[in-house]
């Protein structure tokens, strides 16, 4: 029986054993009593925690998942696999850590890397030729771009690259790039996926089994693999995705459409918005428009970050994806403020508070930024 997606989060990657538990339980080991012919390691893939949740994630994503320490590892796993000397395409305006890590591989003379504006369609086919991988997210992080997948995806194959998809933003709910043609899907598990901003985790998810072994042994060799703990976690968070995604995407909308329309607020991204520049590629490809809003606030970089020391409800804080909504000015951190982020903008990530709770909380912040 095919199941959809509500309920593809609460059964699966659960044990089945008649009189066994109905959670797969924490196994608090690294080795295991040696086989006749194996002797098994938690480093490799045989924690029954872990592999809890690579089957959950994977039956969202319709692929073979890998769970890794971190969304930064899995990401490095990714990019190490790489020759020397291969041209990436990636987003001129990402995460940070991404863009830090690939920074790093051309600094060391590893890897060509060719930034661009990943919404823009003609300068990232311009960008392809001779490309190893394109790298692009889902959604972009702080800025909200949405790229066309579809397209970007067909012509990178056709040039001979291969595709990752960052979706930390989208979750497997709102779009699966593995469906569009995406040869790798990578999250930050540390965001919706666990979803109460208590884990530190990432995943990669494939369909191709040469490409999910080799993976498999690039996390065997450097260790990255998750703490038993972290892996449980997150498989609990991933059983209420879909009522905290209902909940946090029909707030973002809410307060996208209000905040549009605040006298302190110059601009609103977020592509559930008709005017947005990326609402009609993400009405069609997307299974809804996420809850992340990218709040540009009129005024000063100062009024802006007073905004966020206003907040009381809404906590002033990095990450995403938790059921409590957090807020910062994202250009406070070099990084985003060196690849062109306004210094008015705000990443908002939207959490599952009653709508108008939040609203008061955001109406006070800004006029209390904005008063004297």
């Amino acid at each position: 029986m095919e199941l959809h997606p509500e309920s593809v989060v609460v059964a699966a990657g659960r044990p089945h054993e008649p009189g066994g538990p109905l959670n797969t339980p924490i196994v608090l080991t690294a080795p295991y009593r040696h086989l006749p012919d194996d002797n098994p390691y938690a480093r490799h893939d045989v924690s029954p925690t872990v592999r809890a949740f690579e089957d959950a994630l994977g039956a969202l994503e319709g692929g073979t998942a890998l769970a890794f320490a971190s969304g930064i590892a899995a990401a490095a796993a990714v990019i190490d696999r790489l020759p020397a000397g291969a041209a990436v395409v990636v987003p001129d305006a990402a995460y940070s850590g991404t863009v830090s890590a690939f920074a790093a591989q051309q600094e060391l003379g590893r890897l060509t890397v060719r930034p661009v504006d990943s919404a823009d369609t003609a300068a990232v086919l311009a960008a392809l030729d001779g490309a190893a991988l394109l790298w692009l997210e889902s959604v972009s992080n702080p800025l909200m771009a949405v790229p066309d997948l579809p397209a970007l995806i067909a012509a990178a194959h056709a040039a001979g690259a291969q595709v990752a998809v960052d979706s930390t933003f989208s979750t497997p709910l709102v779009l699966r790039p593995l469906d569009l043609g995406a040869d790798v899907v990578m999250h930050s598990a540390t965001k919706y996926l666990a979803g109460h901003s208590d884990v530190i985790m990432g995943a990669l998810v494939v369909r191709d089994q040469a490409l999910a072994a080799e993976l498999h042994d690039g996390r065997t060799r450097t260790g990255a693999v998750p703490g038993m703990l972290e892996a449980y976690l997150a498989t609990r968070g991933i059983r209420t995705l879909a009522l905290r995604m209902e909940r946090a995407q029909a707030n973002a909308a809410t307060l996208a459409a209000r905040l549009a329309e605040h006298p302190h607020v110059a601009r609103v991204r977020y592509p559930g918005l008709a005017t947005d520049p990326g609402h009609a590629v993400a009405a069609r490809d997307h299974r809804g428009f996420g809850a992340m809003i990218g709040i540009e606030t009129a005024g000063t970089a100062e009024q802006a970050e007073r905004v966020c020391e206003c907040v009381r409800l809404i906590t002033h804080a990095t990450s995403l994806g938790g059921v409590e909504s957090l807020i910062e000015r994202r250009a406070r951190h070099d990084i985003d403020a060196a690849f062109g982020t306004p210094p008015t903008l705000l990443r908002f990530s939207v959490g599952i508070e009653h709508v108008e709770d939040l609203w008061a909380d955001l109406s006070q912040a800004l006029d209390a930024a904005f008063s004297g």
